[in-house]
């Protein structure tokens, strides 16, 4: 029996097409699936796409069989954020604590797959290539929005509440949502959260990071331009959960 189980690839985008690939598949999912928007995003052309494209690396996950890209991830290390003016993320949360440590940092976004590459080993190949990045540039902070759908957050009570509880980042990590956009995450005391209800709701990504061992800013930024409540997540590379970090540990000691 052939094994039908797509074959995968993953590389860094180089020229202008890898870049509009990157944004045609984020134009799919963030524009087509879930209704967002933006100033910049062209829906003529079918691109989602923001002025700080030209300062990311794009990692571009492609099916080898077909020649599609299928996954994407954007990276930004701080002096790529000096370049642009700022990180991403500094629209949304005040990143200052993160900045004065003095940890290596990466920002990371516009992380999506395919639909129909979810749920298999996509995921697991563009994570081997990020820790390859992350190995190799020494990162210790890794950090980024990451984001629910809708903008109603009493309708996100459970799983805001669940994060806000259990997952909480540290005060030396504890970031904060900016006052313009800000929603108290706190919605529901301890003793009504419902653990089944919140893990139901939680985006894939978000339930990931969380069981490496991520945690969350204070507060939740909604993006009404975007369509998502957004939270902040937070990962110390040397609070990674030991038993969830293999592919981590595996690409540092290559």
């Amino acid at each position: 029996m052939t094994d039908a189980r797509p074959a995968f690839s993953t590389k860094f985008a180089e020229t202008e097409a890898d870049l509009r690939a990157a944004q045609a598949l984020r134009y799919d999912v963030f524009v087509r699936e879930l209704g967002g928007g933006g100033a910049l995003v062209d829906h003529e052309a079918g691109l989602e796409r923001d002025r700080f494209d030209p300062f990311f690396e794009h990692l571009l996950l492609s099916d080898t069989d077909t020649g599609q890209v299928v996954g994407v991830y954007r990276l930004m290390r701080e002096d790529q954020a000096r370049a642009a003016g700022q990180f991403y993320s500094e629209d949304e949360y005040d990143l200052s604590m993160l900045k004065a440590s003095g940890r290596r940092m990466l920002e990371l976004g516009r992380s999506c797959l395919h639909r129909d590459y979810r749920g298999g080993a996509a995921m697991y190949h563009l994570w081997a290539a990020l820790a390859e990045y992350i190995a190799q540039h020494r990162i210790e902070i890794l950090f980024g929005v990451a984001s629910f759908h809708g903008t109603d957050v009493d309708k996100l009570a459970q799983p805001l509440s669940a994060l806000h509880h259990n997952h909480l980042a540290p005060p030396d990590l504890r970031v904060r949502a900016r006052a313009d956009h800000f929603a108290a995450m706190d919605r529901l005391p301890v003793e009504a959260l419902d653990r089944r209800a919140a893990m139901l709701a939680m985006p894939a990504l978000i339930k990931a990071y969380l069981r490496l061992g991520g945690v969350v800013g204070q507060g939740a930024w909604i993006d009404r331009a975007f369509n998502t409540t957004d939270i902040c997540l937070i990962l110390d590379t040397t609070r990674l959960n030991p038993r969830r970090s293999r592919i981590y540990s595996d690409a540092k000691s290559r």
